[in-house]
């Protein structure tokens, strides 16, 4: 891969008009809050970068629209999300350095651990579908979103890279360990076989593995469920678990002044009093408390 690999593989797809594209490698479509990104690149769905380029050109479209709330990375080819990074780049990996992909991310990180960043930045909440396998770069990339569901029978991730003598170099060594815990992560990492959707799902790899079948229901009904949030809701939340996640007496304090500034908000009230109205604080509402909330009335979501 060169420097004009990338130009090349745009050069014909007019500049992004807005969140939906056009792109040359992403089929991306908005509806009710949810953006769905489907990454087409055949035959192999290889993360090259056509992909690179194409994904940091949605991150700059959609990561200032806040009529997108959710964000559902998904596949074209049921096989692979995305196989892995482009293996050429050993004859150039200078043209792969110089890649003009989140340039603003600093000298210190390389296209595809500077995108990976503003990805995991986005102030949308994130889902990747797996349906087959990622390796590589496309774990990578599945790592470094906010969740991610599998379809049981046939999806696997790996890191394969320290069996090629490297280690992974998209964020693999720095994901890992905040979703597995550390000796797991190496597990993964230095020993560089295929996780199991199902063994991925006990180890915090992925949220949940489910029947291939079930899976498109349980990430859309998710993804409405929030999207149609309170505005700031979410995006409260993941910061309160983020800042958590860094620091214990951090996450608290976020927590608290996220739960403040939502609680002195219209919604919060007119929610709450619908909710004693549809049954809360009744032995039979009570029983049923998730149906209740689901069933009020959400002005503006």
């Amino acid at each position: 891969m060169t420097d004009q690999t990338a130009t090349d593989r745009t050069a014909n797809v007019p500049a992004a008009n807005g969140v939906t594209g056009p792109y040359a490698t992403l089929r991306v479509s908005v509806a009710d809050g949810v953006a769905r990104v489907v990454i087409d690149n055949p035959p192999l769905n290889l993360y090259d970068a056509g992909v690179l380029v194409d994904l940091d050109r949605f991150v700059d479209a959609v990561g200032g629209d806040d009529d997108v709330r959710v964000i559902v990375f998904d596949s074209a080819d049921p096989d692979f999300f995305l196989a892995h990074g482009d293996m050429t780049t050993v004859d150039d990996p200078d043209a792969f350095a110089r890649l003009p992909v989140a340039t603003g991310g600093g000298g210190e990180m390389n296209p595809m651990m500077r995108l990976h960043e503003r990805v995991r930045a986005l102030p949308q909440v994130t889902v990747g579908v797996l349906r087959g396998l990622a390796r590589g770069g496309g774990a990578e990339l599945l790592s470094a979103l906010d969740m991610r569901f599998a379809a049981l029978e046939h999806a696997g991730l790996s890191q394969v890279e320290c069996g090629m003598g490297i280690i992974p170099g998209a964020g693999g060594t720095a994901y890992l360990p905040r979703l597995v815990g550390r000796a797991r992560a190496l597990e993964i990492v230095l020993g560089w076989q295929l996780v199991d959707a199902a063994t991925a799902e006990r180890v915090g790899w992925v949220n949940r593995a489910v029947p291939g079948a079930e899976l498109d229901h349980v990430v859309d009904a998710l993804a409405a469920r929030i999207a149609a949030l309170p505005p700031g809701v979410a995006r409260t939340a993941v910061a309160a678990v983020d800042a958590a996640a860094d620091d214990l007496a951090h996450g608290l304090r976020e927590a608290n002044a996220g739960f403040g500034a939502l609680f002195a908000e219209p919604a919060a009230a007119e929610l709450t009093r619908a909710a004693l109205a549809a049954g809360a604080h009744t032995r039979e509402g009570e029983r049923r408390l998730e149906a209740v909330v689901a069933g009020l009335r959400r002005d503006g979501a």
